[in-house]
């Protein structure tokens, strides 16, 4: 007879073996904080998270999960308002496990930015806390000298979403005010990117495939792509987006982490100060430009009306909540260079827009032209890895000999899909911080080095460098040539 409780002491001491931080964690009770409780992150990917890590018996968390919002709601109300939000994005998942997670809330209603009221409704812990700001940009300093103020336990730990600051002076800032409560490693600065399968999996195939590595230069790769186009528009997200637009809210995260992870130089270990240290040198080798090289190297526009796969979709300055006056953008492309011994001269091209024609989220490798054409009939296309995202799948084109006259050529692609993993990157991610396991959390050198890059670019664009163009909602967005390489 199958026995759930020997299940989960199973789970259990695998845990433990896994995180030797664990066993501590466990012992001392802990109990995880959402300060921005009833924000749309905690309702569309938290909460999700945490009743997906319940159904699969992997939620490390006994004592009540404390959420704390600016509504004055009830327990019943805010739990109704959860159990909405679960119906909505976590509908296939069980509802025994929503609802053991529904029971597991716990509500207090705070200004999380007012030290008494924070104070208050954390009331007295004697545990670490494990405390998650789902909260907008703006008040994330506020909160953090709220929290500097308190005594936490020792132990404690703190998760921060992304953007991290406006600008890099912001995140040298909020870098320093994290250090008056928390030591580097138990800060979280997360990108669920880092969570996901096949970005993960960019690091198994480069590092445990000989044929790979060896080609990982310079001497043969042209360019590396990296896209994340997307047909959906603003999803009602106008308040964020329009004053952050394309560029900060994904290539300075998100493509900057896959860009760390394609480039990085072996480490000698996974563990996130060995792993750490490599994504940092990398970042560190990013060439900063001039305003000419943003001129030549970057490009931006915003979408006009148009027809996508969802159906019709308005101009963005028509968007509700849309502040034309911003000059936003919804596409944003940026090429870039790595000054290093084994990418130097290698473009790597970061692309990212709204309301495009179709979903393409890879990374793509192109390697460069055989050095010698000894076929005159046809010329062979480059070979080029393609690591998709979304879905999970890798792709290689190969050119081989085709039917017929054997001096023809065509590609041949080798391909497989990987099997998508049962838990959502945000679930993933979790695990770690309850682990108090670092490496895929962002640390404060290596945001601030990403604001470091971007930064000459927004002060050109905002100057108006680079004219803020419009492509056609459901188009392939504005096109530009691949660059070349530069020295």
């Amino acid at each position: 007879m199958d026995c759930p409780n020997v299940t989960w002491i199973r789970l259990e001491c695998s845990w433990i073996t896994r995180h030797d931080s664990y066993l501590r964690w466990m012992v001392t009770e802990p109990q995880f904080v959402i300060l921005g409780a009833t924000g749309d992150l905690t309702g569309r990917y938290l909460l999700p998270a945490l009743v997906g890590l319940h159904r699969d018996l992997a939620l490390p968390v006994r004592t009540p999960i404390l959420c704390i919002g600016q509504e004055a709601w009830d327990l019943a109300t805010f739990r109704s308002h959860v159990a909405e939000r679960l119906a909505r994005h976590a509908s296939k998942l069980p509802i025994a496990s929503r609802d053991a997670v529904l029971g597991m809330l716990e509500y207090r209603s705070a200004d999380v930015t007012d030290q008494s009221q924070l104070g208050a409704a954390l009331g007295a812990p004697t545990a670490p806390l494990a405390l998650y700001l789902a909260l907008p940009p703006a008040v994330g300093a506020a909160v953090l000298r709220a929290l500097a103020s308190l005594a936490l336990p020792e132990g404690s730990r703190v998760v921060a979403e992304k953007p991290f600051g406006t600008d890099q002076a912001s995140a040298q800032a909020l870098n320093r005010l994290l250090a008056k409560s928390f030591p580097e490693r138990a800060v979280f600065r997360m990108d669920h990117f880092l969570g996901k399968q096949t970005v993960q999996n960019v690091l198994g195939l480069r590092f445990a495939n000989r044929v790979f590595e060896y080609l990982w230069n310079r001497d043969h790769i042209e360019r590396v792509e990296i896209t994340w186009d997307e047909t959906v528009s603003l999803e009602g997200r106008a308040g964020y987006y329009d004053r952050a637009g394309a560029l900060r809210d994904m290539i300075q995260n998100h493509l900057l982490q896959l860009l760390c992870l394609v480039g990085i130089e072996p480490p000698t270990g996974f563990d996130e100060a060995r792993f750490r240290d490599r994504k940092a040198d990398l970042l560190r080798a990013v060439r900063t430009m001039n305003r000419e090289e943003v001129v030549s190297q970057t490009i931006r526009a915003r979408y006009a009306a148009g027809q996508t796969e969802s159906g019709p979709v308005p101009s963005y300055v028509n968007e509700p909540g849309v502040d034309p006056a911003r000059m936003t953008e919804t596409f944003a492309q940026v090429t870039l260079f790595v000054d290093n011994w084994r990418w130097a001269g290698v473009p790597f091209v970061l692309r990212t827009g709204k309301a495009l024609e179709a979903n393409r989220h890879e990374i793509a490798i192109y390697f460069r032209p055989i050095p010698h054409m000894m076929f005159a009939r046809s010329a062979p296309n480059p070979n080029v890895l393609r690591l998709s995202l979304n879905p999970d799948r890798v792709a290689l084109g190969l050119n081989i000999n085709g039917p017929g006259d054997p001096f023809d050529l065509e590609t041949a692609t080798l391909e497989t899909e990987l099997a998508p993993h049962a838990q959502s990157a945000y679930a993933r991610l979790l695990l770690e911080v309850f682990a108090g396991n670092a490496v895929l959390s962002i640390r404060g050198d290596e945001a601030e080095e990403c604001w470091r890059i971007v930064e000459p670019i927004v002060q050109a664009w905002a100057g108006g460098a680079v004219p803020l163009g419009e492509y056609p909602a459901g188009s392939n967005g504005p096109v530009m040539k691949p660059p070349s390489s530069s020295q």
